[in-house]
């Protein structure tokens, strides 16, 4: 892959394509914080986060297992994963396991469905559906959100019962899982955008199609941010909202761990920046209201 400038990819840079003065200023944020990442400097811009989210993405990848291996002793994660254990060890079927309110939040939430657990009787028609079955609900709803399918593929529970999620490797694997999830969500508080940045890189080699990148909503969501497309893409047919990623992004180039990396750096980059906008826009009305009321005084 060839660079430019400090080190920015040029196929990221060559999206830096404003229309506009207000595309010009955001284009030209977003590469100040990439170029900023690539020369090593931690400063990020006055209103942003307190360092450079790219900086903050190579520290949680360097920590991941020591941070995951903290979150799971905090004494919350420690009480979910023993009950979860105890209830997938105890169970007789998986509609008496799926009833549970824990075990659901646990392993929704280890599957990338933890929005998800506020809707127990979906979530327990989802997975107990038969994917192999293409009128299953786990098959609608892959439409989407593939995650439900995927998750219903993984324990099988129409089919094999418990068998699948009672063997311990895969419980050790859900355990694990749910503990990442929880350290990856807590990074957003700082950072925003930095779970999904992390999800991303873990699986962007698993996207071969558009279709695939649009079905995972985490996925969907680092690409459509990164290349800039409205997120009322949603509401166009399904060619259309395949030909608005295929016309900027080349799939195949998800395989590249290089340049995965690099496309996570411009989505974090884009986040913050935006972010940055929104903070300027509301300082903009808050000085605007304190003059209008002593105007008005």
């Amino acid at each position: 892959m060839s660079v430019s400038f400090t080190g920015l990819p040029t196929n990221l840079a060559s999206l830096f394509s404003p229309l506009s003065a207000t595309g010009a200023s955001s284009a030209a944020s977003i590469t100040s914080i990439l170029n900023a990442a690539y020369a090593g400097t931690t400063t990020a811009a006055t209103g942003a986060a307190s360092e450079n989210p790219i900086i903050a993405l190579q520290i949680a990848q360097r920590n991941q297992t020591s941070d995951v291996k903290a979150e799971t002793l905090q004494p919350a994660v420690q009480r979910d994963i023993a009950a979860f254990t105890k209830a997938v060890q105890t169970a007789k079927t998986p509609q008496q396991l799926l009833s549970n309110p824990t075990v659901l939040t646990v392993l929704l939430t280890a599957n990338g469905l933890g929005s998800d657990a506020s809707y127990p009787a979906l979530a327990q028609k989802a997975l107990m559906s038969n994917p192999s079955d293409p009128n299953s609900l786990a098959n609608q709803l892959s439409g989407s959100n593939s995650q439900w399918l995927s998750a219903a593929q993984t324990y099988q529970f129409a089919t094999k019962g418990l068998s699948i999620i009672q063997d311990p490797k895969v419980l050790s694997t859900i355990t694990n899982g749910y503990a990442e999830v929880l350290w990856r969500q807590s990074l957003d508080q700082q950072t925003p955008g930095l779970s999904n940045a992390l999800y991303f890189i873990q699986n962007a080699s698993t996207f071969t199609s558009a279709n695939q990148i649009l079905g995972d909503s985490v996925a969907r969501s680092v690409v459509t941010t990164a290349l800039g497309i409205p997120q009322q893409l949603a509401y166009q047919p399904l060619s259309a909202q395949q030909q608005a990623i295929t016309s900027q992004l080349t799939i195949s180039d998800l395989q590249n761990p290089k340049f995965v990396q690099s496309f996570a750096d411009r989505y974090l980059a884009v986040m913050q920046s935006t972010a940055q906008s929104s903070s300027g826009s509301a300082s903009s009305l808050s000085s605007l209201a304190v003059q209008s009321q002593g105007l008005i005084a």
